[in-house]
């Protein structure tokens, strides 16, 4: 139902400690494990119901708050992150943490060398890894070979395998994945609970829930869809996401959303289409029916190297070059997203980032540029005195040009100084060269400006009144149909006696100059 054609659902780890950190302030899972089990389950259903009402009331545009600096960020963190924590897996740590940040990663890491450690688990991973690696190298080299990438962790799997069976590795300190309970989900409908004590904690639960794993999701999904250069639908996403968790919540399953690290394999294995999750769907039906005796023996490096090798094409160095010397700001979103995920968490770093790409928003509308225009020779245009040195400014006029698509209260007092500003410097750079005219006309082109709210207005009419108080007429040029239709509501075009024109042309001839 979604659009993404990479994404991999399943459950996430940073969904999973959040259930489990809530659900059971409600619930011992200890104490009474059927009864935390069912408010689980119905956290899912509320969860789902409230992904799909999202996407069905069209709040789609969420994702646009993610910029592309967001997301390159995003990605370059989470894939070290995530590299961080298949070390587990790698060195046959059998204590970690469950945290995501880099520094308790690194501290147990750290910790399980000061202890016997056992190489056997690392030379099987890099071993493979390595494999892994040339092949994907050689399908780049070669577009005969592109099968050869595809099917290098299927056959790394199969073999290595194979070698824990027929060497025992398993006695000799290599981890494995043993065994795996067989057999389909049973239903669930008969153990949501919408009658008991817990239910407003529930939905509240499922809301935070809903909202963090649509977040995770929807940036995962955006950022490989950014790579194969394709739109994500937001709103078909959060129904997707919906009803798979409602429809997951009637067969014992808990919240699922789009996971990193399987995306990121999905991605490195080839996919087109969303056509992998169906594929992906029916191998795990199938395996859990028939073939989990056989995945007994299968090394838990070997799983830690397949995600390992995803993870190099997902930290764009060049992009986040790119974008430093592009927008300093962006870069600001960017570094933020990465280094929030690497030392606090996914949803930390997605929302400094969020945060900065707000401010961003903020700072540009408060702070809006103005610009001196003059007449272009042999022209009729008019163009900003700084990117033109060749415009020619008129005698005795200041024609000036807001930058901004919104005058407002945020910005009115800053505009309205801004102006002031420039028509003092103007009238002392008069002076220093003697000119014959001091400004007499200031003309105001507002052709950038699509709305305009009452205290612009009132900053319209202190501009009016500090120039005419000096001396000074004020003039608007090229205002839009709804910024006219305000002044005029405010009775502010009679207040500086209808000087109002289409173009800076027109205004210049009604003054004969």
């Amino acid at each position: 139902m979604g659009t993404s054609r990479e994404i991999a659902i399943g459950p996430v780890a940073v969904i999973s400690l959040l259930l489990s950190s809530m659900v059971q302030k409600l619930e011992d899972p200890m104490a009474n494990p059927i009864a935390y089990h069912k408010l689980v389950l119905t956290v899912t259903f509320f969860a789902g119901t409230f992904q799909a009402a999202f996407g069905l009331f069209r709040s789609g545009f969420l994702i646009d708050f993610l910029s592309h600096a967001a997301i390159v960020g995003f990605m370059a963190g989470a894939a070290i992150v995530i590299g961080l924590q298949q070390l587990k897996g790698l060195l046959g740590i059998t204590h970690f943490t469950n945290k995501t940040d880099v520094v308790s990663v690194l501290k147990v890491v750290w910790s399980s060398f000061q202890h016997p450690w056992n190489p056997y688990n690392f030379l099987l991973g890099c071993s493979f890894l390595i494999f892994i690696l040339i092949t994907r190298f050689l399908g780049r080299k070669n577009k005969k070979l592109f099968w050869l990438p595809a099917i290098a962790p299927l056959v790394s799997v199969v073999l290595a395998t194979l070698i824990v069976f027929l060497t025992k590795a398993d006695k000799y300190g290599v981890n494995i994945v043993k065994h795996i309970k067989g057999g389909l989900n049973p239903s669930s409908v008969d153990q949501l609970q919408f009658n008991g004590p817990h239910v407003g904690e529930l939905a509240k639960i499922g809301l935070i829930v809903a909202i963090i794993a649509l977040t995770e999701a929807i940036a995962v999904g955006r950022s490989f869809a950014a790579i194969k250069g394709y739109h994500l639908d937001g709103n078909k996403e959060m129904v997707a996401m919906g009803f798979m968790n409602i429809i997951g919540s009637f067969t014992s399953c808990y919240v699922a959303t789009g996971s990193f690290s399987r995306t990121a394999v999905n991605f490195s294995a080839g996919c087109e289409t969303a056509m992998s999750n169906i594929v992906m769907a029916v191998t795990v039906f199938i395996s859990l029916e028939l073939l989990t005796k056989l995945l007994y023996y299968t090394p838990v490096a070997i799983l830690a190297s397949i995600i390992l090798s995803a993870l190099p094409g997902l930290i764009d160095v060049n992009e986040a070059c790119n974008i430093w010397k592009v927008d300093k700001l962006d870069f600001l979103a960017c570094i933020g997203a990465f280094l929030g995920v690497l030392f606090a968490t996914v949803e930390i770093g997605l929302l400094v980032a969020v945060t900065i790409s707000f401010a961003k928003i903020i700072v540009v509308s408060i702070r809006p540029g103005t610009e001196t225009l003059g007449k272009l020779p042999e022209t009729d245009a008019f163009g900003d005195v700084n990117q033109y040195p060749m415009a020619v400014k008129t005698p005795g006029v200041l024609i000036m040009r807001l930058r901004s698509a919104l005058l407002c209260f945020a910005n009115a007092n800053f505009v309205r100084e801004r102006i002031m500003k420039w028509v003092i410097e103007e009238e002392k750079d008069s002076k220093l060269r003697n000119a014959e005219k001091t400004i007499q006309i200031v003309i105001l082109d507002i052709s950038n400006l699509m709305d305009i709210d009452t205290s612009g207005i009132a900053s319209l009419e202190e501009l009016h009144k500090n120039f005419d108080s000096n001396g000074m007429k004020l003039a608007i040029a090229n205002p839009r149909w709804q910024v006219i239709h305000k002044l005029k509501l405010a009775n502010f075009v009679p207040k500086i006696g209808g000087r109002v024109f289409l173009s800076i042309g027109e205004a210049m001839a009604s003054f004969s100059i």
